[in-house]
């Protein structure tokens, strides 16, 4: 067995120099046992087996009356077809292909390869935001997909129900609007209006009376703060972190924006976005591709109504809680609590977190409360609130969902960590029903 792949081998490197050869002195004549090495077995079976009405010399230099591209009449012929313009094509014969196998010729593609990479790479990397946005919008589209789809079995037309579910995706952020800017504009205000008495109660406590007696930190304060204002350079910091600030915050109005329109546009083209690229597909393969894109695209959109339902459960639990034990700022906190909820893993302990550390500063024994409603709390969401909601969504296993909201998370942030865990029950669906399959039949 080794002798006969080492006979394969040596034939074919035989073959390839002949090739090589022939395409670099096309005019020369090839000798006969390398024209017959560089020819492949199919044209040697066709040459061992000529058809009926043809006439080949013994020579090998012409099949049907034309000389072959090897034999002595090729010089003649090429002569012929070049010193005249033929009938087909008044500049001559096309010459002989390029040899793919030249080192030229690899090198050259090689090189056009990385090129080619490296400005997709490039190009790809400018793009980031525009897809960035795209992929969070065509999620969006997916989740909100399943009420359309529920609106539809109803006899809604497909044009009212998008109508209608994005009517009423408006209505929530605006109600949520409504409820958060009321309240931080009278609390900012207030905080700006009493920012000197708080600067005046916290020089004159007992602490820094005693920390300035001994190190003199007030003086040293004032010192640093009149060099920082009189510091050119500090005072355009500050004004360019400023316009950064209002510049960022205009980024984020707009591409908000821009994720609604994009949103509405998926969720009414989806049927014919669909359409156009199951159409890709071969016909062969294309039901099984649409079997398993619309299981994947369903897991996707249940999981995230799952998750919203899981957050707002939340989010109305902790204002009941918070409005109980007399927790300032519960309306905004309980929307922040319900957007960190659809973070998974840690969603909810950071939304925790965060009401129990503004809870400690207005009153300590508040905080203790919150704290051990959270505790008992999150042990309800674990095992008994988010099972029951996702258990028609998504069936992932406990470490896959941990590895991949970290790899989500480490790879596009908080974004990553919302998209991982669908992206990772696809690719668990594939693998499956794609690959499993194979390898048992392999």
């Amino acid at each position: 067995m080794p002798r006969m792949r080492l006979g394969r081998y040596a034939e074919f490197q035989r073959r390839q120099r002949a090739a090589l050869r022939a395409s670099q002195h096309p005019h020369q004549r090839v000798p006969a046992d390398e024209r017959v090495a560089a020819r492949a077995p199919e044209a040697e079976a066709a040459e061992a087996t000529p058809a009926a009405g043809s006439d080949r010399d013994p020579g090998g230099t012409t099949v049907g009356g034309e000389p072959t591209a090897y034999g002595p009449g090729a010089e003649a012929h090429g002569a012929h077809a070049q010193g005249g313009a033929t009938a087909a094509s008044p500049y001559g014969v096309a010459g002989r292909p390029l040899n793919r196998y030249s080192p030229l010729y690899i090198g050259f593609v090689g090189a056009v390869g990385v090129i080619l990479a490296i400005g997709l790479a490039r190009m790809l990397a400018k793009l980031s935001t525009t897809i960035t946005i795209l992929v969070v919008a065509f999620f969006l589209a997916l989740a909100l997909d399943p009420i359309v789809g529920w609106l539809l079995k109803r006899g809604v037309r497909r044009s009212l129900a998008v109508s209608a579910v994005f009517a009423g995706v408006v209505l929530v952020f605006a109600l949520l609007g409504l409820l958060v800017v009321p309240t931080v504009i009278p609390q900012g205000a207030a905080l700006l209006e009493n920012a000197p008495e708080y600067v005046d109660r916290a020089l004159n406590s007992s602490l820094v009376k005693r920390l300035d007696q001994d190190y003199g930190i007030v003086d040293r304060l004032q010192s640093e703060i009149n060099s920082r204002l009189t510091d050119a350079g500090f005072v355009s910091q500050i004004f360019g972190g400023v316009l950064g600030a209002g510049r960022a915050l205009a980024n984020g109005v707009f591409q908000s924006f821009t994720v609604l329109i994009l949103t509405l546009y998926f969720l009414a083209s989806l049927p014919t976005v669909k359409g156009a690229v199951y159409a890709m597909v071969p016909a062969s393969r294309r039901p099984r591709v649409i079997s398993l894109a619309e299981e994947i695209m369903r897991r996707t959109g249940s999981y995230a109504i799952g998750q919203v339902a899981v957050a707002t459960i939340n989010a109305l639990a902790s204002y009941v809680m918070m409005r109980l034990v007399g927790i300032q700022y519960a309306a905004v906190l309980a929307v922040m609590v319900g957007f960190l909820g659809l973070i998974p893993m840690v969603g909810a302990t950071i939304g925790a977190v965060l009401v129990c550390g503004v809870a400690f500063f207005s009153e300590p024994r508040a905080a203790l409360i919150a704290a051990t409603y959270y505790l008992i709390y999150q042990q309800l969401e674990n095992y008994v609130v988010a099972p029951r909601i996702m258990a028609r969504t998504v069936a992932v296993p406990g470490a896959v969902t941990v590895v991949a909201a970290l790899a989500g998370g480490t790879l596009l942030g908080i974004l990553g960590a919302l998209l991982a865990i669908p992206v990772a029950a696809g690719l668990l669906l594939l693998y499956e029903e794609v690959l499993l399959p194979r390898q048992r039949h392999a």
